[in-house]
């Protein structure tokens, strides 16, 4: 489902040998540690596979024949004294990349911006960049200042004097009532952990005193307002309510980020849709249930973070904004400044980072209504791209295959099927510089089966696959004919191709544009046997 936090990607662990993937560094830290002790009693087995990534860039000669799909191209005539090839290494496949330039460009599109160029005509008005980036801070308590433990043990002892003396459970008159077990047992919950039980608590707590900048009083009214607020909106009883799932393709988990925060999604784009849109803002109470939808949504995934120190107990927030509503939908402005007031007040410290995405030149003036809003920790979190710019920008943050399809990754959602590869496979990136030609080289050492994916998020570039064989005198066998792919084209290819003759397939993406292009791929090897 979409509101579900998918199962927390699991703890990296060194391959086994039989995986096919060991790293360079690895293999030359095990040669050095080798040489530096006395041999084990037996050989250990060699490891299925090494991969190495070298670049190297040269002038480009004339341009390739092209070739149809599946044909035979005889090769070149091979040196004498190179026919007898030198033995492979101990593994199954090595990887090189090589960046061939057709010609020297230089040009402004292929300089990174992280915000949109302004045209001319619009307003020239930029984001500030003034706000340091934010950096999420540890909930150890050995890495704690002194101070802030300090700030912490005084917070400690005012929330069990305010246990201890109802403050959390008085009622106002005429109120019915509730929690009456939470106040009989001397307990308060928020998001399912006691105020002051354990490790937990601890991070609760800091979460409060660093959204009020560790000044204890006012972090001890933040938390009772809080407590509260949930009461009046019924947050124990809303977590259970059946809210319907129209809204799963406006907000949704998908993925982790590099830190292990579990990724939101914010899809501003669907509110084009003018009925959707309609039974969210046409009126105070619509806007009221769409509300309680994304509150809901969120204590959902709050209740799955891990709140036990070193935990991840904060989300990664993406927002969307690639066909979002104008600044002249007032409802939409309403909403937005509403719900943001309320998060900010109620849910401290649960983001760890804010990625804008796909940012319009009209953000910019949105932006500059809702900045008094937003508390300086809070800006800091910001971070934009534009709509150029998004992919690689989510990349810095998220690996590719963490990241949806339609956000330049490699992931497919949940629901649907890809048999070969899953988020726990790593795909590797590659920058395709201008006019520049890429190739990559899995150079096999073993008969096997080979299926890759690969993408050029935006594509405008060719792509073609080919098997060049070792032995003197064979034919390379066209895997995929070099073809023009548009931005409309499937996003992800992939290909399987037996491998029954020592050699190695080229993988080749050739960018004849001004624009730099990200290159991702990732594959896998399978044996005969299996």
């Amino acid at each position: 489902m979409a509101d579900e936090t998918p199962n927390p990607p699991p703890q990296a662990v060194a391959p086994p040998p039989s995986d096919g993937h060991l790293s360079l560094a690895a293999a030359v830290a095990a040669d050095k540690e080798e040489e530096s002790q006395p041999p084990p009693p037996e050989p250990a087995p060699a490891p299925a596979a090494v991969v190495t990534v070298t670049v190297t860039e040269s002038e480009s000669t004339a341009k390739e024949e092209e070739e149809e799909e599946g044909s035979l191209s005889q090769p070149p005539p091979v040196k004498e004294e190179l026919l007898t090839p030198p033995p492979p290494p101990p593994a199954a496949v090595e990887v090189k990349t090589t960046s061939t330039q057709e010609q020297e460009v230089v040009s402004a599109a292929a300089v990174a911006v992280a915000v949109p160029t302004v045209e001319s005509e619009k307003p020239t008005k930029q984001i500030s960049h003034s706000v340091v980036s934010f950096k999420e801070e540890s909930n150890l308590l050995s890495d704690l200042s002194d101070s802030e433990r300090k700030a912490l043990q005084d917070l400690r002892q005012l929330v069990q004097e305010a246990l201890d003396t109802k403050q959390f459970t008085q009622k106002q008159e005429g109120q019915v009532e509730e929690n009456k077990a939470e106040e009989q047992e001397g307990e308060i919950s928020i998001w399912g952990i006691p105020l002051l039980k354990d490790d937990r608590s601890d991070v609760i707590l800091l979460k409060f005193l660093r959204a009020r900048d560790f000044k204890v009083k006012d972090s001890l009214l933040m938390i009772k307002n809080t407590i509260k607020w949930r009461k009046q909106f019924g947050i124990d009883a809303l977590v259970n309510e059946d809210l319907g799932d129209e809204w799963d393709k406006v907000v949704f988990m998908h993925g982790y980020d590099r830190e292990g925060h579990p990724v939101c999604y914010n899809v501003y784009g669907e509110f084009q849709n003018k009925e959707l849109y309609a039974k969210a803002f046409a009126d105070v109470e619509k806007r009221d249930n769409f509300l309680k939808w994304r509150v809901q949504f969120l204590e959902k995934g709050i209740r799955k973070l891990d709140f036990y120190p070193p935990g991840v107990s904060t989300l990664f927030q993406v927002n969307d904004l690639k066909n979002s509503p104008g600044p002249g939908k007032r409802e939409l402005r309403l909403a937005t400044k509403q719900a943001l007031q309320l998060l900010q007040d109620n849910y401290p410290e649960f983001v760890a980072k804010q990625v804008f995405i796909n940012v319009p030149w009209w953000y910019l003036a949105f932006y500059a209504i809702i900045n008094p809003f937003l508390t300086q920790r809070t800006k800091s979190k910001f971070v934009f791209a534009g709509p150029s710019k998004s992919a690689e920008t989510l990349f810095k943050y998220i690996s590719p295959e963490q990241v949806p399809v339609q956000y330049g990754g490699l992931s497919v959602d949940y629901c649907d099927c890809n048999p070969d590869f899953s988020v726990s496979d790593p795909a590797t990136e590659i920058t395709v510089k201008p006019a520049t030609k890429q190739t990559v080289e899995i150079i096999v050492y073993e008969k096997c089966i080979l299926t890759w994916e690969l993408r050029v998020v935006g594509w405008e570039v060719s792509y073609g696959a080919e098997f060049v064989p070792n032995a003197e005198g064979a034919y390379t066998v066209n895997i995929q004919k070099a073809t023009k792919k548009a931005p409309s084209d499937e996003p992800v290819v992939s290909h399987t191709y037996k491998v029954d003759e020592l050699g190695k397939i080229l993988l080749t993406v050739d960018n004849p544009t001004s624009k730099k292009k990200k290159l991702i791929y990732r594959f896998k090897i399978k044996s005969f046997l299996d």
